[in-house]
């Protein structure tokens, strides 16, 4: 049975550093499972890896995208089901890698969308609030309910949001991930090692800070400045993620430097905390620390 390794986990426990050192030694190939790094142009935010590290081992699911079209959770998937075979065709292992939790459930737990007849006087309901109030308003009503499924569709792309409202509102349909008989799982075919890298709270804020710090030594300022001349607005599902919304302000006058550097750090701390309850929600995860990971990839691997 061919094998896979899933390294999701926290902001800034280095799964990245994990997945690169793990490709390196047993000839793998990497997947992205961040919601920001398909997007072409978002790299010091996103925490891309540098290109000489991308063309030394291939990396799949990044810069697909420009910063002002959709994508989704569907897409994830179907994504990643075509770059697992078409990495295992190569001879490699594929290393699925990203703190996008939403991606990750639907990877391991299956995934299914739109096989429930859908409620035609809900979904007009909510096409009337989007003509009064905005797509936006519809938007924010999603995003109250499970952030990370808001996150993962754009404003403008309203007939998704108000599926994804549809399925969250209706307490039923919880088979959204968990029927085995309505649900898509594509990793039944593999032996499939899943790890989630943690570690102590400030040992993973000081982490989150120290990366901050790091992007902005790099350029991100400059690289959001230069999003929003290409046309990026704060309503874009691609830049309204942690370390470019905060610019806005700044750009408009009505915050200073330090606070938005303070509000990047503080929202990466705030994320890390829902990351950690979400992930919970996942099968079969192993919670462990990046050492700890190390050791168990090994045993994988029979090494």
């Amino acid at each position: 049975m061919k094998k896979i390794i899933i390294i999701t986990g926290l902001t800034a426990s280095g799964k990245s550093e994990l997945a690169i050192t793990t490709a390196k030694k047993y000839n793998g190939a990497i997947i992205s499972a961040d919601s920001v790094q398909i997007y072409r142009g978002l790299d010091i935010g996103s925490a891309k890896e540098n290109i000489d590290i991308r063309k030394q081992i291939p990396h799949y699911l990044i810069d697909i995208k420009n910063f002002d079209e959709d994508y989704d959770v569907g897409q994830f998937v179907i994504d990643c089901e075509n770059a697992i075979n078409d990495i295992i065709s190569r001879g490699q292992l594929p290393i699925v890698v990203g703190g996008t939790g939403l991606y990750i459930k639907a990877l391991v737990n299956g995934y299914n969308l739109g096989e429930k007849k859908a409620n035609l006087k809900f979904r007009e309901k909510y096409e009337k609030l989007a003509v009064q109030f905005g797509r936006d308003y519809v938007w924010n009503e999603l995003y109250k309910i499970n952030p990370e499924k808001a996150k993962s569709v754009h404003p403008n792309n309203l007939k998704r949001v108000i599926r994804y409202l549809e399925l969250e509102l209706d307490k039923s349909n919880n088979d959204h991930f968990d029927s085995k008989q309505k649900t898509k799982n594509i990793l039944y075919q593999f032996d499939v090692l899943k790890l989630a890298i943690i570690d102590e709270r400030e040992v993973i804020y000081d982490k989150i800070n120290k990366r901050v710090d790091k992007m902005i030594e790099l350029g991100l300022e400059e690289e959001v400045h230069s999003l929003i001349k290409s046309g990026a607005t704060r309503n874009m599902h691609s830049i309204n993620s942690i370390g470019y919304k905060e610019w806005f302000d700044y750009f408009e006058g009505k915050q200073n430097y330090n606070t938005t550097i303070n509000l990047i750090k503080q929202h990466s701390r705030n994320y890390c905390k829902r990351q950690l309850t979400f992930l919970k929600t996942i099968d079969n995860l192993i919670f462990c620390t990046k050492t700890e990971a190390e050791e168990k990839i090994k045993e994988f691997m029979n090494d």
